[in-house]
């Protein structure tokens, strides 16, 4: 979901004197997702995006936080002017680091019209950018590219198991109607390898990663406040997210997930089957917004406790996708021992999502 992910908020009105409001086609039960072809853009739906959060270390055993999503939103707008300036598809990145070191996120944004060589996301593979940010799938794994202000990055993201499916072979729901749900699949298990740029310091770096894909029409319900998510990479080589989409009295709307063992078999989690119960919360000093950063997350069986490696990791995103958000890297423990570590998205808490 990866908004904030994982993730499109509320867009400027873009003035069009004549525009095609052609429908956004409907995400339904039954479609079967293929590869290569479904790693691309599926530029007829309001939202889509691809989200990587990882765990990264250097030599020096200096443990970091990486986070890079590309968005992808049709506005509607303007769909029948021929020229290459018509906001027919817009374009937006969020790139940041965690780094306990320096006590909260670096963290930078993009936002572009796709067209001119400039911004864009290819159909058929992943390839997605703006300027010199960029994500693309090659034979070696996913490859990102970051300029940012104050950091970069040039990370390879080099898948070692199958594509998990989300939901219901890739059908996601996100509330009670059928209408209510993404196109979903998940990268787990993701080895990184490459380079960040930190305080003008070139660092060689390795880790493990998770790669989320979702795209929609339809994506919240009218009552939902926000969602809380939750990847992990388990140390045995499990797998697990979960999510809960909560209402704007702070109830439950809807819950999903999947959890995959260390053999790779896989099983869709119920809505009942999850819950996420709020252990520390942590108020920001910028946004006086307050988040639940610690966590205990319940899945039938299973039951995670999950600590940030910082409490600040707040993202705004005001001058993109229009937002301010919690995404970060979490440690996840049982019983006082790390099982596993990724990344924890809370959205929601200061003004309900508007996708």
């Amino acid at each position: 979901m990866r908004g904030g992910r994982r993730r499109f908020l509320t867009l400027p009105l873009l003035a069009c004197a004549t525009c095609s409001w052609a429908a956004y086609p409907e995400v339904s039960r039954g479609r079967t997702l293929a590869f290569p072809r479904d790693h691309g853009a599926h530029p007829l739906y309001r939202t889509e995006w691809w989200y990587i959060t990882g765990w990264v270390s250097d030599v020096s055993s200096r443990e970091l936080g990486v986070q890079i999503t590309f968005f992808r939103n049709r506005p509607q707008v303007q769909e029948d002017n021929p020229s290459a300036f018509a906001p027919k598809q817009l374009v937006f990145a969020h790139a940041a680091v965690a780094d306990a070191k320096f006590g909260r996120l670096r963290h930078d944004q993009r936002a572009a019209r796709e067209g001119l060589g400039l911004a864009g996301a290819e159909t058929g593979s992943t390839r997605v950018w703006i300027e010199d940010w960029s994500l693309r799938l090659a034979p070696e794994g996913y490859v990102a590219q970051v300029a940012a202000r104050n950091f970069g990055m040039r990370l390879t993201f080099k898948p070692t198991q199958s594509i998990l499916l989300e939901g219901e072979d890739g059908y996601s729901r996100k509330g009670p109607k059928s209408g209510q749900a993404s196109y979903y699949y998940s990268r787990p298990q993701l080895a990184v390898a490459g380079e960040l740029v930190v305080e003008h310091n070139t660092m060689a770096v390795t880790g493990t990663a998770w790669l989320d894909h979702e795209w929609s029409s339809e994506y919240l319900a009218p009552d939902a406040a926000g969602w809380d998510w939750v990847g992990i990479n388990f140390s045995d080589g499990g797998a697990l997210m979960a999510f809960r989409i909560r209402r704007k009295d702070g109830r439950e709307l809807w819950a999903g997930g999947s959890l995959r063992d260390p053999s790779g078999q896989t099983r869709a989690l119920a809505p009942g089957e999850i819950e996420f119960t709020p252990m520390r919360r942590w108020r920001s000093p910028r946004t006086n917004i307050e988040y639940p950063v610690a966590m205990r997350v319940n899945t039938g069986s299973l039951a995670l406790h999950l600590e940030p490696l910082m409490d600040d990791q707040e993202l705004d995103s005001r001058a993109s996708t229009g937002t301010i958000y919690w995404e970060g890297a979490v440690r996840a423990t049982q019983e006082g021992r790390e099982v596993g570590r990724g990344y924890l998205e809370l959205t929601g808490y200061a003004l309900a999502l508007r996708l």
